[in-house]
């Protein structure tokens, strides 16, 4: 699938602190991307802090966001929820306004089972009618897909990519290796976890699902060009200048850095959703300096 391939770049949800998303600064950003020449735009990902919005205010986003950028770039909308037929709503919403596919993490309160997340994503995947990619996020939903899993679900209609986190042993191609001979031709295997792009896109992903593409993606897309490329060399060399970035994310987070980022540039002025507290004002000197070694 090309709507699976290549940048896609996962946008912050500019808020207020009663969780009304600010369309406008919204439309700022993705505009962004879209100048930018990224391959496609995740909206209402972990970084746009689905989970933590309401049902009218992510139709909200999604309609802005369609607005601006829709036939311009793809765009992918996230659409977990805690309960299936909350996700299948939030599916329906985002096709009745033109999204161009789905994202989907098993979130839980209670630790689901294989067949309990694998019933899940199937519903969704039909009530939304729409590319669907499969997101193994278990740094964040404490559920951890199987190879069999994926290979189980990459059979299904509409179920055709998976977003994947970087692999604990450090091998990007040979996960790639095992998982492409078991799914079928086509199906599209992508990687979060900034730091580890440039490695997972020299190791031949189909994608990277950035973060810092949300908020830097012109640096973001140059870095994919160049490992698309082949060019190991210009690869290693913009990510050494990320490195001060890829710590920060590691450190804090990189949803708490985002937002940093977002007020460092000037580029909206938002705070995350409570809980969730802003880097403290000491550490803002550290983000400034990560994002003079690669704002050249």
């Amino acid at each position: 699938m090309k709507l699976f391939a290549g940048l896609s770049a996962f946008s912050i949800t500019p808020t207020d602190a009663s969780g009304c998303v600010d369309t406008a600064a919204l439309a700022r950003l993705l505009e962004r991307i879209s100048a930018a020449r990224a391959d496609s735009i995740g909206l209402l990902g972990s970084t746009g802090g689905y989970a933590f919005l309401s049902r009218h205010e992510r139709q909200r986003a999604v309609e802005a966001a369609m607005a601006c950028v829709g036939g311009k770039i793809p765009v992918i909308v996230g659409v977990g929820a805690l309960r299936t037929d909350e996700a299948q709503a939030h599916a329906r919403d985002a096709r009745k306004v033109g999204a161009n596919g789905l994202l989907l993490a098993p979130m839980s309160y209670t630790p689901l089972t294989e067949e309990e997340v694998f019933q899940h994503i199937l519903a969704v995947a039909e009530a939304g009618e729409l590319p669907l990619c499969i997101y193994n996020n278990p740094s964040t939903t404490r559920f951890t897909f199987t190879d069999d899993l994926i290979v189980r679900l990459a059979s299904a209609p509409n179920i055709v990519a998976v977003k994947m986190p970087l692999p604990t042993h450090g091998d990007v191609k040979a996960e790639l290796t095992r998982l492409r001979r078991r799914t079928p031709k086509g199906f599209a295997i992508g990687y979060s976890g900034d730091w580890g792009a440039a490695d997972a896109l020299l190791a031949g992903c189909d994608a990277w699902y950035s973060v810092i593409a949300g908020l830097l993606p012109s640096e973001a897309v140059a870095l994919t060009r160049a490992a698309q490329a082949g060019d190991a060399c210009e690869v290693e060399r913009l990510d050494q200048a990320f490195q001060p970035l890829w710590r920060l994310f590691k450190e804090f987070g990189s949803f708490r850095v985002m937002y940093a980022i977002a007020d460092a540039l000037g580029l909206c002025r938002a705070a995350p959703p409570r809980p969730i507290l802003p880097l403290p004002p000491s550490d803002m000197p550290r983000v400034k300096d990560a994002l003079d070694r690669i704002l050249i």
